[in-house]
């Protein structure tokens, strides 16, 4: 890649960010490739060629973290490739073509809205006041308008959003909008969705500890364990009594897994049996026609065990009634 040359000694040079990096990029940037980043705008005032290797023994990273880094940098729009390398993108240009689109007429319905949004207009400052010091990125406007629309949040429930990522120190665009999705995909719009969400998740939390106590999971349980009981709670709507059962069977089982588990349970929803009392009921009938089974076959074998005896007598009898004849 050419980069320009910087007539000061580099003793007195500097190097310059805009301040829009801050506000909408720093957060998203994973440490290794914001060292790469950093790096990038530091060459990008003198007239050398960049190549990977050099950075990878300069930033002491390994060559497969710099080639991400790169995908990571140009995927996110900080610097585009070209036929001779990498450029460092304009973020502040950048950022006003994103948000500029020509307005020159406004018509009465789009008047009526934005009188409508006021209390969007409200959550939206409180938002940059409360988890942005002040100094939210543009773009960020952009977005919570995007996601105001998509998912139809209520004011609390953007507000909480924006509460419940900056409290897990994960206020990146990325996670944000992943939560958003989650919400949206157990419709939640209002704050009483939310609130009754909440207390869904809190007995889920509950039940998976339990239940990993039970399995003695002590480092904990697996993503894809977690799922299982996530299906069994929310979308079979079993509780801790009906799932206690199910955890009860691997007793006899030497290595119980997950999946037998599951199978049992999921056995128990296609039959449509939803509450402790339905699932003993036919956990003892089929006991009982298993037994019943069992005997039928010891009585069938016995009778063809005697039936075979019965016939090697006749045989045997008829052989010795030969014999007795031709003497």
């Amino acid at each position: 890649m050419k980069l320009e040359q910087n007539e000061k000694p580099i003793l007195f040079s500097e190097t310059s960010i805009p301040d829009i990096f801050f506000s909408e990029h720093l957060s998203q940037l994973p440490g290794d490739y914001l060292k790469i980043y950093m790096y990038l705008i530091f060459l990008s005032k003198y007239n050398k060629d960049v190549k990977l290797n050099d950075l990878s023994k300069k930033l002491n990273l390994p060559l497969k973290t710099i080639n991400d880094g790169f995908k990571f940098l140009e995927e996110n729009s900080l610097i585009t490739k070209k036929t001779t390398g990498y450029i460092i993108n304009n973020l502040q240009e950048q950022t006003l073509h994103n948000l500029y689109t020509p307005n020159l007429t406004m018509s009465k319905e789009k008047i009526q809205k934005t009188a409508k949004n006021q209390s969007r207009i409200k959550a939206i400052e409180h938002i940059n006041n409360m988890y942005f010091q002040g100094i939210m990125g543009p773009s960020w406007y952009n977005d919570i308008d995007i996601w105001f629309n998509k998912y139809n949040f209520d004011e609390q429930v953007m507000i909480a959003l924006f509460d419940y990522c900056y409290k897990r120190s994960a206020l990146n665009r990325n996670y944000v909008q992943a939560v958003a999705e989650g919400w949206n995909s157990n419709k939640v719009k209002t704050w009483n969705d939310l609130d009754k969400y909440y207390e869904k998740q809190e007995v889920l939390n509950k039940y998976k500890k339990t239940i990993a106590k039970k399995l003695g999971k002590y480092n904990g349980l697996t993503q894809y364990e977690e799922a299982y009981i996530e299906n069994w709670v929310l979308n079979y709507g079993y509780d801790m009594d009906v799932i206690e059962i199910a955890l009860k069977r691997t007793t006899s089982k030497q290595n119980p897994t997950f999946d037998y588990i599951n199978s049992v349970i999921t056995d128990w929803h296609d039959r449509n049996l939803k509450t402790p009392s339905e699932i003993n009921a036919f956990t003892e009938q089929r006991k009982k026609q298993m037994k019943e089974a069992k005997q039928l076959k010891t009585t069938v074998s016995k009778t063809n065990y005697e039936q075979r005896k019965y016939d090697n007598l006749d045989f045997l009898y008829a052989n010795n009634h030969i014999s007795n004849k031709e003497d």
